[in-house]
């Protein structure tokens, strides 16, 4: 990526997480960014386009949690629970992080899902690789491994908006131990 192109992302960021991106326009970004609106206009054909690379931005620190969890020594059980936790847990810190990205992230589903795309096959290639070994290794019983990875994958995706929008995730810490078997138990 060009560093113009990246200045004007974080100039988008910042924008976007003082203004809002519904009161954010492209001029505000290329002032923000010390760029001409043609230089923006150059790299991006409208501010929604500028918003889904940040938000791709964003969802990439995703993948290299996840990334990193899956080179880690834990156990089958334990790359699962902190696999679940490492999601909830850089989902709610890119919307906290990003001001209005929480309204926005969460009402602009459908071109964030586009977005999200990328990143959720990277994440379910990760969740099913993690089940497979699972099972090779003894830990969890003979699960039809696709459905598993689905069914976590998605059931990770609901707790999303309560995790980021309530103290869900105070919660969810204290009884970290109660979820953690509760799921384990389900695929042993």
């Amino acid at each position: 990526m060009s560093k113009t192109k990246q200045l004007l992302i974080d100039a988008a960021r910042e924008v976007f997480a003082r203004l809002g991106v519904t009161h954010t326009t492209m001029n505000d970004i290329a002032e923000a960014s010390n760029k001409g609106r043609r230089t923006l206009y150059t790299y991006f054909k409208s501010k929604e386009d500028v918003y889904m690379a940040v938000v791709s931005q964003e969802l990439e620190l995703l993948n290299v949690r996840l990334k990193q969890l899956m080179k880690t020594k834990l156990s089958p059980e334990e790359k699962l629970i902190e696999f679940i936790y490492t999601h909830l847990s850089t989902i709610d810190e890119i919307i906290t992080n990003n001001g209005s990205l929480q309204a926005d992230f969460f009402s602009d589903i459908k071109e964030v899902q586009q977005v999200r795309l990328r990143t959720d096959v990277q994440e379910m290639r990760m969740l099913r690789q993690l089940l497979t070994e699972g099972v090779e290794q003894g830990c969890f019983v003979d699960i039809d491994v696709e459905m598993a990875t689905t069914i976590i994958f998605y059931s990770i995706r609901g707790l999303e908006v309560p995790y980021t929008k309530e103290s869900v995730a105070e919660r969810m810490q204290q009884r970290r131990e109660h979820i953690a078997n509760f799921i384990i138990k389900g695929l042993k």
